[in-house]
């Protein structure tokens, strides 16, 4: 254990994200999504839902501010529709953390599964929302020493 993790951030969640560099992308991926057959990398958060996991993890990661729209969602396929409260959630724990970042891109379900594959990491979750996966890009720690 260590002070200031939020418990739903784990050993392997933790590594990968100080890993990652300005610009590469993770996936939040719902419990649907075809993650084995398409990540680089995947980990497993099962029983974890996108918008805590995301509240957890927009406290240590900076989404990146030299791009217009830092997060991705899957637009909903024709015919479909999306609920708004799955946006307003992460946008909510996004916001908590880095105010005005919340900018939200759709993306047509297989362009995002082909995102998907150049992404750093996948982490698979147990969020059960359709149309829940989101993709956030990271930005530059500013300021520490």
């Amino acid at each position: 254990m260590l002070i200031g993790i939020p418990s739903v951030i784990g050993p392997e969640l933790l590594a990968v994200l100080s890993r990652m560099g300005h610009g590469d992308e993770l996936v939040l991926a719902d419990a649907h999504f075809p993650g084995e057959s398409i990540a680089q990398r995947l980990l497993r958060c099962d029983g974890v839902r996108i918008a805590p996991l995301l509240d957890g993890i927009c406290r240590l990661f900076p989404l990146d501010a030299y791009v217009s729209e830092p997060v991705v969602m899957m637009a909903a396929v024709p015919g479909d529709t999306l609920d708004p409260a799955v946006e307003a959630s992460y946008r909510q724990a996004i916001e908590r953390w880095q105010p005005g970042r919340a900018r939200i891109q759709r993306l047509e379900r297989f362009a995002f599964y082909e995102r998907t594959r150049g992404a750093f990491a996948v982490v698979m979750t147990g969020e059960l929302a359709k149309y829940g996966n989101v993709i956030l890009k990271k930005g530059l720690v500013e300021g520490t020493a």
